[in-house]
């Protein structure tokens, strides 16, 4: 997979065109051609399923509890993509588009971990949301049903004290508790195989090593899946057996690829204070546009700079275009840290490795990162030819 486009995911990850459907926080969520399909064979099914369990084959209730269960489903799937991407964007890590699929939904981030931390705060965060939902829906269930009764719903046994609104609840319940376990499955790319690479990661120190690992293990689960969903198809359960199977099939597609040489083993032991320039030349925020503009950008001609506060702190990137837009009469009055931009991916510590750098969306946009200390304060600059240096040596 590419480096610009890691996935956390329900299931594992697709490709293809998508229909955007809305933005949460400034996240596209996106739905591809195959889940129109998988919403109507999941309609059609829960329909029937319905029917049977409340004795009203074919009435509205039945078809009705199936939209709305369809929808608490995909809702379940949508939320755990956010945990995955408001975990990330909080650790500096950007996330342009959730989208929703036939096998699940996948979160797609700008850029791999840089730690091991950092991965397992990730790849952990869908699973807790999906166990906040499985605990919120029983809790309902009890308190709308009773213990004895939500548990007769949650076992899909038909009783006096049945209605269609519990049996829903108890079915995405139990959907939820059914996702959160096999999602946990030591099976790479899905988030359990995540989680044991960041594991893998933290005990070797490499990102390589504990990825050939977990994607060891994913290849292991994909022959299990396949194998399973073979055996359940010859004995009855075509459509689970080779819903499975296909599962399997994508699992082992994308944990090979994952286990072959990256560019980013190359890179692998490089920090970034080996490889960047320690003497960049940076703007103090409270310097005027005026002088700004003569003073660095006509002289040097750059388009952007990096500011700093008194004490040497990075704040933010001041760009060219930004700074020509004051008015002329305001230039002077006009502090250059009024119009920083600010944004954590501008910045990367000096400890970090090289390969967390690889597909960084601000290293596309500016050529370059910032360097930072452990204190906040501007360390150095590493740039997008000095990175090309780095990987031909």
């Amino acid at each position: 997979m590419p480096r610009d486009a890691c996935p956390y995911d329900v299931g594992v990850f697709g490709g293809g065109n998508s229909i955007t459907l809305f933005r949460v926080a400034g996240i596209r969520i996106a739905v591809d051609w195959s889940w129109f399909f998988f919403l109507f064979i999941v309609i059609v099914w829960l329909s029937g399923f319905y029917g049977d369990i409340l004795d009203e084959p074919g009435s509205t209730q039945s078809y009705l509890l199936a939209l709305a269960s369809a929808v608490g489903f995909f809702g379940s799937i949508l939320l755990h993509e956010l945990g995955h991407a408001f975990a990330a964007r909080r650790n500096g890590i950007g996330i342009r588009t959730i989208r929703l699929w036939l096998f699940g939904g996948v979160a797609e981030m700008d850029q791999e971990s840089p730690n091991p931390g950092t991965e397992f705060k990730v790849a952990i965060a869908g699973p807790v949301v999906t166990l906040l939902i499985a605990i919120i829906l029983c809790v309902i269930g009890v308190q709308a049903a009773g213990t004895d009764n939500f548990r007769d719903a949650l076992e899909m046994r038909l009783t006096a004290e049945t209605t269609g609104p519990i049996t829903m609840v108890a079915w995405l319940a139990a959907v939820n508790i059914l996702v959160l376990g096999f999602n946990l499955l030591p099976a790479f790319p899905m988030d359990g195989g995540r989680i044991v690479r960041s594991i893998a990661w933290k005990v070797t120190g490499k990102r390589s090593a504990a990825t050939r690992f977990a994607a060891a293990l994913g290849r292991i689960f994909g022959f299990l899946f396949i194998g399973l969903g073979i055996l359940w198809a010859i004995n009855g359960n075509i459509f689970s057996g080779l819903w499975l199977a296909m599962i399997g099939f994508l699992v082992n597609g994308a944990a090979r690829s994952a286990s072959r040489s990256t560019i980013s083993e190359r890179l692998e032991g490089v920090t970034v204070a080996e490889v960047m320039d320690p003497e960049p030349v940076a703007v103090p925020a409270d310097l005027d546009c005026a002088s700004a503009l003569e003073q660095y950008f006509l002289r040097f001609g750059w388009s952007w700079f990096p500011v700093v506060d008194r004490d040497g702190s990075f704040i933010g990137m001041a760009v060219r275009d930004q700074v020509e837009a004051v008015p002329e009469v305001e230039r002077a009055t006009t502090p250059v840290g009024s119009l920083t931009e600010r944004d954590p991916g501008f910045a990367v510590k000096r400890t970090a490795g090289l390969d967390s750098l690889l597909g960084n969306p601000q290293l596309r946009r500016f050529g370059a990162l910032m360097v930072t200390d452990e204190q906040g304060q501007l360390a150095g600059v590493i740039t997008v030819e000095q990175l090309g240096r780095a990987l031909q040596a």
